[in-house]
């Protein structure tokens, strides 16, 4: 946990160390095979504890600093090709999709602070995946929302005047607790889960990062 709760997403694990007392990470092991071990893995193991862990998952995010609120996004007039040179540029796998404004100074080929936005959606690598290369070089013109529209194959609905696939809006409260947040991780399989206030307004985010920095702190502070 303390490894992923730095930001690392998964982890190689020799199957057959022969390691003994080793108390961090090893970089390097020679093993005949290895398993992987990633964030998710983690928090769905610690789900099957949640009366031991009650009391850091009734906690409200907001009042634990679960909630990361610097967002960066891109609007909904922003070009796939220019969101992929900004995640990349940002080393960011996924970005928030927010409302465009009418600000004549708003660049949508530029990321932008996301917080305090109209969230309608969510962009991530995880979009691009099984597209054939050919089919993807058509797209990169589409704008982010036109392109979630394209690859979505679930029923779309009107949001803030745009059409957004609902998969895309995995959200919680800054009153949510923390047990609420997993869940809705777990559920829907999503390594983060955007914090918006009642008018759907982007106040930050609760990663898996925080989640496993969080539980482990919690754990370490507990009395044995």
């Amino acid at each position: 946990m303390e490894v992923l709760s730095k930001g690392i997403h998964w982890a190689l694990v020799p199957a057959d160390s022969h390691m003994e007392n080793v108390a961090g990470v090893e970089l390097v092991e020679s093993a005949s095979s290895y398993r992987m071990l990633t964030q998710m893995d983690v928090i769905k193991f610690l789900k099957g504890y949640e009366n031991e862990l009650k009391g850091i998952l009734s906690r409200k995010v907001k009042e634990i600093g679960a909630v990361s609120d610097i967002v960066f996004g891109v609007t909904d007039k922003t070009k796939v090709i220019d969101a992929i040179k900004c995640m990349n540029t940002a080393s960011l796998n996924a970005v928030p999709i927010v409302q465009s404004s009418n600000d004549p100074g708003e660049d949508p080929s530029q990321l932008i602070n996301g917080k305090d936005e109209k969230l309608v959606g969510t962009f991530s690598a995880t979009d691009l995946r099984g597209w054939p290369l050919s089919q993807l070089k058509s797209c990169m013109h589409l704008s982010v929302v036109e392109f979630i529209e394209k690859c979505s194959g679930t029923p779309l609905h009107e949001i803030s005047g745009l059409r957004t696939s609902t998969k895309d809006l995995i959200t919680c409260y800054p009153e949510s607790t923390l047990g609420e947040v997993v869940d809705k991780a777990i559920n829907n399989h999503v390594h983060r889960v955007w914090v918006v206030d009642e008018q759907g307004l982007l106040v930050g985010l609760v990663s898996l990062t925080d989640l496993t920095r969080l539980i482990r702190s919690w754990m370490l502070s507990e009395p044995v």
